[in-house]
């Protein structure tokens, strides 16, 4: 069973509510997000307990951010725990559906740790499926989203298994979008390449020397020097 909630050193995010718990990923993602000097708006579309918005929010003082979450129970969790953190009043909830979603302004950075299980077997929670599966949330849809309210000079940045990223990359690309970074996490040194976090933009330039990567444990099931230089402004035991 999942814990009920996680601590960091500067917040507490509550889980028991969301389908979707706080995952390493996650944090790797809002942790090594380029939050460029510009970048006054933040959209996080798919929120779930509110971590990225939060994660980002204790990053950078400067930045306010709409988070939007789908799931009623979720939605509702995320505001508490925006609520109970130091930045409550530079993060918004908002509950609805991003695919259509009015919002009423632009972004100079959309955020997602979107559904993106393409092929896997669904499993009998439907809240999890939606959490899980791209069914409720697919590829074109977060180009769509991006396309009609990221700022001009805007990035996206997407966390996807590896396979997914290939198809997401490519798709994108399609459309005119440039790739302008991107991490490659392995869980082990020596594993496979399992998760990445890309930038995309309408006017980037196509990503050749800004690739980076990190191993998340050494050959003795350890943190890595770089893992824990990442995190630990964020993890209470780092």
């Amino acid at each position: 069973m999942s814990n009920q909630y996680f601590r960091f050193k500067e917040f507490t995010v509550w889980q028991d509510r969301c389908a979707m718990k706080v995952t390493t990923d996650a944090c790797i993602q809002a942790a090594w997000t380029p939050v460029m000097p510009h970048v006054k708006t933040v959209l996080d579309i798919g929120a779930g307990t509110g971590l990225l918005s939060l994660m980002l929010a204790q990053r950078c003082e400067g930045i306010n951010i709409d988070a939007i979450e789908v799931d009623h129970a979720a939605a509702v969790q995320a505001k508490e725990n925006v609520e109970g953190s130091p930045w409550g009043d530079r993060i918004n909830v908002l509950e609805g559906d991003a695919c259509g979603y009015a919002f009423d302004r632009k972004y100079d950075l959309i955020i997602t740790n979107p559904p993106f299980f393409i092929n896997s077997l669904v499993s009998e929670d439907e809240r999890k499926n939606r959490a899980r599966h791209t069914g409720s949330l697919s590829q074109q849809d977060i180009i769509d989203i991006a396309a009609a309210n990221l700022n001009k000079d805007g990035h996206l940045s997407i966390l996807l298994p590896y396979p997914e990223y290939l198809l997401f990359a490519s798709l994108i690309k399609a459309f005119g979008w440039a790739e302008s970074g991107r991490l490659l996490v392995s869980h082990k040194i020596d594993s496979p390449v399992n998760r990445v976090v890309a930038l995309f933009s309408r006017g980037g330039v196509p990503c050749t020397n800004n690739e980076e990567t990190l191993v998340i444990k050494d050959v003795d099931g350890q943190y890595t020097a770089a893992f824990t230089a990442l995190l630990h402004p964020f993890y209470l035991y780092l």
